[in-house]
């Protein structure tokens, strides 16, 4: 299997969940099943059937995190020294070149990406052209909205 990169930030984030998931959703959701049973027929119980499904997604996602998690390479952006080029974990400070919009990413994992907060996926598009560039460089990519370009400002490992 192969490694799946993924900030420190984003390895806890998922441990987090995991936990949750299985101290705190899983025991529910057994209990829930176990009352639905007590009320006879299974056959017409909504609630047992309601129950049953969100075991069924909880132990899906359990699965699923515990398979990130082993395949995941956790990187410390704060511990990271690319001489200041543009790698995975780094946040990046850009100029969109018509606009002069100023635009702060940090490039993460799947898992953590978020725009609203300035995590971008590092197989977005935007991402794949930051990727080795250092500061001074323009980033041209592809957007829905048409061609883009980004003069990278400055590089942080933060």
């Amino acid at each position: 299997m192969a490694t799946i990169p993924i900030t420190k930030r984003g390895a806890e984030k998922l441990k987090d969940e995991l936990h949750k998931l299985k101290t705190v959703d899983r025991p529910w959701v057994i209990n829930a099943i176990a009352e639905a049973r007590a009320q006879g027929d299974l056959s017409e119980n909504a609630e047992y059937d309601a129950a049953k499904d969100r075991q069924g997604f909880i132990e899906g996602r359990i699965q699923e995190i515990e398979g990130k998690l082993s395949a995941a390479l956790v990187i410390d952006p704060t511990e990271v020294d690319a001489g200041g080029k543009v790698v995975f974990g780094a946040t990046v400070d850009l100029e969109e070149e018509t606009s002069g919009e100023k635009v702060t990413y940090q490039i993460v994992g799947e898992d953590e990406a978020d725009l609203k907060l300035g995590l971008i996926n590092i197989s977005s598009p935007i991402a794949r052209a930051l990727i080795g560039k250092e500061e001074g460089d323009v980033a041209v990519f592809l957007a829905p909205g048409g061609e883009k370009s980004y003069e990278v400002i400055a590089v942080h490992y933060r």
